[in-house]
């Protein structure tokens, strides 16, 4: 999942979605010097990425998107996902969405001196652009795909992936809801 999910998944602790949002700017397994929520969010992050990307009826999907999406299929499920997450929202939370964004984007997290400058300017613009606020729309989904296909360093069809999901997406749809089945039972009730 892409940044909608991670912040799902985090339950509703501000700390949490923060330190799993970073958990793509780090590398390795030395992270025992940020403080406890931030290996923590580091950890979930990890976590989500392999149970998505292991989850059978996602490996069926991406064996699906091959031909469509070579390369980039998993990076559209990720998008595809939060669309839908989005889309559906008042089916996953009781809080409203815009509602939910915004509590996010106001939270000042108490352990900005322990964040890179690159992962605070990443946080900024996702703030002041609220590029999770277009989620929920097909715009939404096409302008996703063209962001994240800007930084890759190979050339890729994935700003056309909003197409393919025109095609597929009742099965997408079909797969979305039985992942957020499991993952819920998987990372929301511990």
């Amino acid at each position: 999942m892409n940044f909608l999910g991670h912040l799902y998944f985090s339950g509703n602790n501000k700390e949490l979605m923060h330190a799993n949002l970073f958990g793509d700017f780090v590398r390795g397994s030395k992270n025992d010097h940020f403080p406890i929520i931030i290996q923590q969010g580091i950890k979930l992050h990890r976590n989500i990425d392999f149970y998505i990307d292991n989850h059978p009826k996602v490996r069926e999907l991406k064996m699906d998107l091959m031909y469509d999406l070579p390369k980039v299929g998993p990076v559209a499920i990720d998008l595809f996902f939060d669309h839908l997450l989005a889309r559906n929202w008042n089916h996953f939370h009781s809080e409203d969405y815009n509602d939910y964004l915004q509590d996010f984007y106001q939270h000042e997290t108490q352990y900005r001196s322990h964040y890179p400058v690159s992962f605070m300017e990443f946080l900024f613009k996702l703030r002041s652009h609220k590029w999770m606020n277009h989620y929920p729309t097909k715009y939404g989904l096409m302008k996703s795909c063209e962001g994240v296909a800007k930084r890759i360093s190979f050339q890729t069809n994935l700003p056309q992936a909003y197409l393919v999901f025109d095609q597929k997406e009742r099965q997408i749809e079909e797969v979305f809801q039985e992942f957020m089945l499991d993952a819920q039972k998987e990372f929301l009730t511990q």
